[in-house]
């Protein structure tokens, strides 16, 4: 078994020796929870929670894509929100995204993300391949 980091040019490295985006391990995805960060912070405060989470699937499709799979290989989403009551903003944007059998989701509110202007931060777990295509 080999643990392979993957990158995409999508998607922001972070920080030598802070975290990976994304690890692929016998062919299951693993990327690290995601938030539209990259945007600069005046036009991040701006968004609500389906412009966020637009921006941030589109980044887990692009980690997806550079493992070698696609969104249907998705099959777990775990979702951190500070206002769970702007969760349907969220849905909507999961819905430009998957189709068919949707993934395993988890929704969380939490006090705070990484700075004040983020409103959502999503993981995803993705079996490589296994997806209908």
């Amino acid at each position: 078994m080999t643990i392979r980091r993957v990158t995409s040019p999508d998607v922001p490295e972070p920080p030598p020796e802070r975290w990976s985006n994304c690890l692929v391990v016998d062919g299951i995805a693993y990327v690290a929870g995601m938030t539209a960060r990259g945007t600069d912070a005046a036009t991040l405060a701006k968004m609500d929670e389906y412009e966020q989470a637009k921006q941030i699937f589109g980044k887990i499709r692009s980690m997806v894509e550079a493992a070698g799979g696609t969104m249907a290989d998705v099959v777990k989403v775990i979702i951190y929100v500070t206002n769970i009551k702007n969760n349907t903003k969220v849905w909507a944007a999961r819905r430009e995204f998957f189709t068919g059998n949707f993934p395993v989701s988890t929704l969380v509110q939490v006090a705070a993300l990484a700075a004040p202007e983020i409103l959502v931060e999503i993981e995803a777990i993705a079996h490589i391949g296994k997806g209908a295509r």
